[in-house]
């Protein structure tokens, strides 16, 4: 009796369940760490990095992982000026193939490992987007701005728009592909959280947390995100509630999923 095909067998009988969208800037000497870790977590995805105009050797590092890795479905995509993180995960987005998207910061401030307990109530039909908690994984913030921000716009999301969330600003957000297409996204830097958050919302998309572990890093590591990029994340959620944005393609694209995900197989 023969074994299973391998993985990439598997993985190239059709659109993988995961797209794993990675935007990476300068991020050469942990990024081939990040992409070991999503090779041995237990998925079924795709890895889209965007390389957002890197000034270090971030693109040669991805490259040189994936000719050694050639069993893991890997795009590299280049951004020719750097564009911010919301624009990485744009272009990663409209690259995707998989059933299902997922944020990977290429730091190693996430552990892939756990994805697919953030994926799980996604596969269930028990939720139309997971966002991996760091407050409900037990974490402390390593700055007191950093906790007081995270506090702040969890405060501001359930004000402006009922939605109780334990971390808003969580870079593990897990999201049917379609739905988070529909949100017809405009960020370019890291008001993409707050955005695709405001959106879920309007939507009523049933969002669910799962606890995540998180290995925080500071500025002298390469942190990029900074105070003032809290207070972009609280104005684009004060942006958001009066905007014009058409959430029935969302709540339809989750109504979808939810129905293919329940639908008996054969």
């Amino acid at each position: 009796m023969t074994g299973p095909p391998p993985p990439a067998e598997i993985r190239d009988a059709g659109p993988p369940t995961l797209s794993v969208l990675m935007p990476a800037f300068n991020e050469a000497p942990r990024v081939a760490a990040v992409l070991d870790r999503l090779a041995a977590a237990a998925l079924d995805c795709e890895i889209v990095v965007v390389d957002d105009a890197s000034t270090d050797d971030t693109a040669a590092a991805v490259g040189a992982w994936a000719a050694a890795r050639p069993d893991v479905p890997l795009r590299l995509l280049r951004h020719p000026a750097n564009r911010g993180k919301g624009a990485a995960v744009r272009t990663a987005l409209a690259a995707a193939r998989g059933r299902y998207v997922v944020v990977q910061d290429a730091d190693l401030e996430y552990d892939p490992a756990e994805l697919p307990a953030v994926l799980a109530p996604l596969l269930a039909g028990a939720a139309d987007a997971v966002y991996g908690s760091r407050r409900l994984g037990g974490n402390a913030f390593p700055h007191r701005w950093h906790a007081r921000c995270v506090g702040l716009l969890n405060l501001f999301v359930r004000a402006l728009y009922g939605l109780r969330v334990t971390d808003e600003a969580t870079c593990y957000k897990a999201f049917p592909a379609e739905a988070l297409r529909a949100m017809a996204l405009r960020c370019e830097r890291f008001e993409f959280c707050p955005e695709v958050t405001a959106k879920a919302a309007r939507a009523g998309l049933r969002v669910r947390e799962a606890p995540v572990s998180y290995a925080p890093r500071g500025p002298e590591d390469g942190k990029k995100i900074r105070f003032r990029d809290g207070l972009e994340a609280a104005w684009t959620l004060l942006a958001w509630r009066v905007r014009p944005f058409d959430a029935a393609p969302v709540a339809a694209a989750c109504r979808r999923e939810t129905v293919r995900g329940t639908r008996p197989a054969g």
